[in-house]
């Protein structure tokens, strides 16, 4: 396999970053999420009560709770918030930034996924969800990850003109590279979704452990694959592992990720993202 060069910065004998990421997600009032505990979706129509009120955990609960451990733990994340939630609880964005975590866009509400919008739609949205994350938060949000991971055709050029660092909605590659688009270019973050509890846990109905297990796989045999240099996500959202089971899961999973600091460490995506700039 053809080897990348690394930016300066990169800690020396350690070729897997691992990074931490904290989903806050929230919906429309007119919506719920389409995935929820109860498994069985009600029929169309029906707003979904029950999803939203567990949903609403992720704000008045979980993320605090998650702020907590990574205090403890003394790590820093990247907080990818929505906008809805940026306007709902700008005490939790503001805790979140007093923390030393970084506030990133996640969207203005879950339910609203920019490969399905105008593109009057995208900028407006676009740009109602930097004012109200620079207002709670005290800055811009300086990198972007979309609902759904899906952006537009038009996402990326969009983010460049509004002076973003980062765009994360992409899995092509191994390592953060520079994205050109018709406005400009912007860093590619890659986003793994291997560590990542929505699919493992909500989707496919794993067991919490299997969160730990798979990230202990991955880590401990990186040696296996002659020690490339690449980037790995540890993904939690407030809404779900922000809950006692899962944030002891989350817990676990940083604690055997930093077993292996031989050849792995620990950082999010804006540290990435500076790294790679400086290096261009």
């Amino acid at each position: 396999m053809r080897a990348t060069p690394l930016p300066a910065g990169w800690p020396a004998d350690r070729p897997l970053a691992i990074s931490v990421n904290v989903m806050l997600e929230g919906w429309t009032d007119d919506s719920a999420p389409g995935i929820g505990p109860m498994g069985n979706p009600l029929k169309a129509g029906v707003l979904d009560l029950q999803a939203r009120s567990w949903a609403e955990y992720g704000p008045k609960v979980g993320a605090w709770r998650l702020l907590d451990i990574l205090d403890r733990m003394q790590l820093r994340a990247v907080f990818y918030v929505s906008g809805v939630i940026a306007e709902r609880y700008a005490d939790l964005l503001a805790a979140i930034v007093e923390a030393g975590h970084v506030v990133g866009a996640h969207g203005w509400s879950q339910n609203i996924i920019p490969a399905y919008q105008t593109t009057e739609d995208e900028e407006f949205d676009l740009a109602r969800c930097i004012a109200v994350i620079e207002r709670s938060a005290g800055s811009r949000p300086p990198g972007w990850l979309s609902p759904r991971c899906t952006p537009s055709a038009r996402t990326s050029a969009l983010l460049a003109q509004k002076g973003f660092d980062w765009h994360a909605d992409f899995f092509d590659f191994d390592l953060p590279y520079r994205h050109q688009t018709a406005a400009g270019p912007i860093l590619a973050v890659p986003f793994t979704m291997e560590v990542n509890d929505m699919p493992l846990y909500v989707r496919y109905g794993n067991e919490p452990e299997a969160f730990t297990r798979l990230l202990e796989r991955l880590v401990s045999s990186w040696p296996r694959l002659g020690r490339p240099a690449g980037c790995l996500d540890i993904t939690v959202h407030a809404h779900v592992f922000g809950r006692p089971f899962g944030a002891i899961e989350f817990m676990t999973a940083l604690e055997a990720a930093r077993r292996y600091s031989e050849w792995a460490w620990l950082t999010e995506h804006r540290s990435l993202a500076e790294l790679f700039a400086a290096g261009d």
